[in-house]
C-alpha cells in the first residue's frame, strides 16, 4: 500500500505557502473521503468477536497516506451519516449524554477537517446533533451543512464551509446535507430549519466562497447520492452537481451507499459506498504561474479498506469505550421463544414481522398496522435475549405514529407497497419471478449477485385486517381486503386508525403520497409514541418474553398470503434461494 502511494507521489515537489498565495510551482494535494459509516466505530463485534470494517482501520490507510505524502498535503472529510447505525453511536447519544461524546474525539483523533450532517444524523434529534456539533467546533472540526436554514433569521443551522491551508495552497470544503430529509422525518427533529436543494443552491454558495476566499482548490462534500444525474431525485443530487458546478475541483457524495468515481478534466466526483468499506481517495496536481493557477490534473478512485488493519494505538485508546459498549449491548433483557428471521417477511406472514406489528397495535387504540422489515436479512436466534439483539430486530430510531386513514386509502397504500415488492406472473414459464428481484451487485445490502429492484424497507405489510393479494393481477388489482381481523366488516369509505414509524408518516418511501394520496400527512397524525425499539424493550420488560403463538395471535393481527397459494409458493422459494442461497 505505501509503496503504490509512494510511487503515485514521487517527483512532486510542495512549496512553501506565502501570504499573497501560492508561489509558482507545481503542487499536489491528497483528498481522502469517508461516507455512511453508521456508527462503525470500534473493529469489534459486541457479540461474536469477529472483526469488521471500521474506523480504526480506515485510520490505517489515512496515515499511510499521510505518511507518503505529507500530512499538510492532505484533506481528509466524511460526507454524513455518522452518528447512528450501531450499538456505539445508540449509547453515546441516549444513554451516557453527560460524557463528552465519542464521535467528536474519534474524528479528533484521526484528524478530520470537516464532516458533512447527514439525514440519519439529523434523525438522532436536537440534543443529540446539536451537541455534537457543539464538541466537534471546539475540536476545531465544523459540521457542515449550508443548505439547512434557521426559520428565525434565514441563516444556515449549521456552517457552510471551512478554508484550510495545505501544501501552501488554500482549500476550500463546503458541505450540505440532503434536501429532502421532510420526506422522512417527523418535523419535530428538525424543528428550525429548512432544507434547501441543492441544485443552483451550491453554485451560489460557491461563487461566494471564490470571491472572497480566493481558495487555490474547491471541495463540495453532499450528504445526497449520486441520482441519475438528470435533476430528477430531490433526493440525489449527486451527478447533478458534477455535471453542473463551475470552479469545483471535487465532488463528494454518499447516502445511498453506492461506491462511485469519476473524473474528466475539470471536476473529479468520489461516493466511497459506505461502512468503512472503502477510503474515496482524491488527487489534484496544479501549476502556478505569476501567482495564478494555470493547469490542474485531477484523479478520483477507492482506496479498499481491509478490516483486519485496524490501528493498533487508535484501537488502545479507545478500548475502554468500546467495553462500556460491549457490556452495555450484551445486558440480557428477556427470552425468545423461537428463531426469528427478517428475510422471511418477503415471502408472507413472519414471525418478525408479526412481532413489530403487535408492537403497533399494542397500546395505541389503532385498528391497523403497516410495518416492512428494516434488517435485510438477520437472524435472532431463540433463547436469552441481549440488548444487541433489539438492534437487529429493529435498526433505526424511528417513533411510533398513528394516522387517520380511509378503507379506500388504506387498500391503495397495501396495492402500492406491493407492486414495489412483486411482479404479476402467470406461471406459464420456469423463468417467472414472483419478487421484484434482478440479476446484480447492490452494495447497499453487501448484494453480490441477485437483488432487490426496490428498497425491501419500504415493503410494507399490514395487519389488523384479513386480505390477500393475488400474484396474477395487475399492479392495483391485486389485494382484496376481506374482514378486520375480529371478523367485523371492513368499509372502504370508514375511517380506521392506523400505526406506523414516523419514517413513514413523514413520507418515506412515498407509500402514502404515491398509494394513498396523501400528501400532507402531518394533518393526519392522531398521536406520537417513543422509538420503537424503547417500545420492543419495554413490551420484553413487561411480559419477559417474545412468544411468536402470542405475537402471531391472528384474532388480533389478522391474517394475509400469497394466492395462488401452491403456485406462489414455489416460485417465491427459488427467488429467495436466488437471493439467499439455500
Amino acid at each position: 500500500m505505501k509503496t503504490r502511494l509512494i510511487s503515485l507521489i514521487a517527483g512532486i515537489a510542495t512549496l512553501a505557502s506565502c501570504s499573497n498565495g501560492p508561489a509558482d510551482g507545481t503542487y499536489r494535494l491528497e483528498l481522502l473521503t469517508t461516507n455512511d459509516v453508521h456508527g462503525r466505530w470500534f473493529d469489534t463485534g459486541y457479540t461474536d468477536g469477529k472483526v469488521r470494517n471500521s474506523l480504526f482501520a480506515v485510520n490505517h490507510y489515512v496515515d499511510s497516506v499521510r505518511n507518503c505524502a505529507g500530512a499538510g498535503n492532505v484533506v481528509l472529510v466524511d460526507a454524513g451519516d455518522c452518528l447512528q447505525g450501531d450499538n456505539a453511536a445508540y449509547y453515546f447519544n441516549y444513554v451516557d449524554t453527560l460524557s463528552p461524546h465519542l464521535f467528536p474525539r474519534l474524528v479528533k483523533y484521526m484528524g478530520y477537517d470537516a464532516i458533512v450532517v447527514g439525514n440519519h444524523d439529523i434523525e438522532t434529534g436536537h440534543p443529540v446533533y446539536d451537541r455534537v456539533t457543539r464538541e466537534l467546533e471546539a475540536e476545531g472540526i465544523p459540521f457542515l451543512a449550508g443548505n439547512a436554514i434557521r426559520n428565525d433569521n434565514g441563516k444556515p443551522y449549521f456552517r457552510t464551509y471551512i478554508t484550510l491551508q495545505r501544501g501552501g495552497v488554500k482549500v476550500a470544503v463546503l458541505g450540505f446535507t440532503n434536501p429532502n430529509m421532510k420526506a422522512w422525518l417527523s418535523e419535530n427533529i428538525w424543528s428550525g430549519m429548512t432544507f434547501e436543494s441543492l441544485l443552483s443552491l451550491v453554485q451560489q454558495e460557491v461563487d461566494k466562497v471564490i470571491r472572497k476566499e480566493k481558495p487555490q482548490v474547491v471541495i463540495v462534500a453532499v450528504h445526497s447520492g449520486s441520482g441519475n444525474g438528470d435533476g430528477s431525485m430531490l433526493e440525489s443530487q449527486g451527478l447533478d452537481l458534477f455535471k453542473s458546478l463551475r470552479g469545483v475541483d471535487f465532488v463528494v457524495t454518499s447516502h445511498d451507499h453506492r461506491a462511485l468515481t469519476a473524473a474528466n478534466d475539470s471536476i473529479a466526483f468520489i461516493n466511497s459506498g459506505s461502512h468503512a468499506k472503502n477510503l474515496g481517495h482524491g488527487t489534484v496536481e496544479l501549476t502556478v504561474k505569476d501567482g495564478k493557477v494555470v493547469s490542474k490534473k485531477l484523479s478520483a478512485g477507492l482506496i479498499k479498506v481491509d478490516a483486519d488493519s485496524a490501528d493498533a494505538a487508535m484501537k488502545e485508546t479507545f478500548s475502554k469505550e468500546y467495553e462500556t459498549v460491549k457490556a452495555f449491548t450484551l445486558r440480557t433483557v428477556g427470552e425468545l421463544k423461537s428463531e426469528l428471521r427478517t428475510r422471511d417477511a418477503y415471502m408472507g406472514m413472519s414471525d418478525y414481522i408479526n412481532l413489530i406489528h403487535t408492537l403497533g397495535l399494542s397500546g395505541t387504540g389503532a385498528d391497523i398496522s403497516f410495518a416492512a422489515p428494516l434488517t435485510y436479512n438477520g437472524t435472532i436466534s431463540a433463547g436469552t435475549l441481549v440488548y444487541n439483539d433489539l438492534f437487529t430486530i429493529y435498526p433505526f430510531e424511528n417513533q411510533l405514529f398513528t394516522l387517520k386513514m380511509s378503507g379506500r386509502e388504506i387498500k391503495d397504500y397495501l396495492e402500492y407497497s406491493y407492486d414495489q415488492w412483486i411482479c404479476t406472473v402467470d406461471f406459464s414459464g420456469r423463468g417467472e419471478h414472483i419478487l421484484k428481484i434482478r440479476k446484480g451487485d447492490d452494495m447497499r445490502f453487501n448484494q453480490d449477485n441477485w437483488s432487490f429492484v426496490n428498497r425491501s424497507y419500504n415493503f410494507d405489510s399490514a395487519a389488523g385486517i384479513n386480505y390477500t393479494v393475488d400474484v396474477t393481477r395487475p399492479a392495483g388489482e391485486r389485494v382484496s381486503i376481506s374482514s378486520m381481523a375480529d371478523g367485523r366488516e371492513f368499509s372502504m369509505d370508514a375511517d380506521y386508525i392506523v400505526a406506523m414509524t414516523s419514517y413513514r408518516a413523514s413520507g418515506g418511501g412515498m407509500l402514502l403520497e404515491r398509494g394513498a394520496g396523501i400528501a400532507d400527512s402531518d394533518s393526519r397524525i392522531m398521536e406520537k409514541y417513543p422509538e420503537l425499539r424503547n417500545i420492543l424493550y419495554e413490551y420484553l420488560q413487561k411480559n419477559g418474553a417474545i412468544d411468536p403463538a402470542v405475537t402471531g395471535d391472528t384474532s388480533v393481527i389478522g391474517q394475509w398470503r400469497f394466492i395462488p397459494e401452491k403456485e406462489a409458493r414455489k416460485a417465491l422459494e427459488r427467488d429467495m434461494e436466488l437471493l439467499f442461497g439455500r
